[in-house]
This record gives C-alpha cells, sequence and structure tokens, in this order.
C-alpha cells in the first residue's frame, strides 16, 4: 500500500527571530514557531505577556503581525 506524503515533510522550517528581542525559535507552521517561542517569551518577558493593559485585542493584533512575518520569511 502507497504512503501518502507527509505534508509537514515538504514544509520548510523557519527560523524567525522574538519580536522583542534577537532570540530565535524554529517552526515548521506559525503554530509551532508559536509553540516553540512560548517558554522564551514567558521567562524573558513575563512583564509584557502579564500586562493587564494587553488585552484581547492586543493579542489578536499580535497573532496578526507575526503570522504575517512568519508566513513573510
Amino acid at each position: 500500500m502507497a504512503r501518502e506524503p507527509n505534508r509537514q515533510q515538504e514544509n520548510n522550517l523557519k527560523t524567525l527571530k522574538c519580536d522583542l528581542c534577537d532570540a530565535t525559535a524554529e517552526g515548521e507552521t506559525f503554530e509551532d514557531w508559536m509553540k516553540a517561542l512560548q517558554p522564551h517569551y514567558m521567562q524573558a518577558h513575563a512583564d509584557v505577556v502579564n500586562d493587564p493593559s494587553h488585552g484581547k485585542a492586543d493579542m489578536e493584533k499580535w497573532m496578526a503581525e507575526n503570522k504575517a512575518r512568519f508566513e513573510a520569511a
């Protein structure tokens, strides 16, 4: 039985910098990259993550901007 090609193997691994510093994270998809970046963000930028002035709209804006950065890379 022929195996279907694994779509993820066809994707390119992308390395992008954190939007706040020079740390990098890798991922084949935006979601993978975001998961890889999360521990760094929680440690190095906890003040930003925990800032009560950043609401849902800020989070959605961050997601849109960084997804566009990822897709352009």
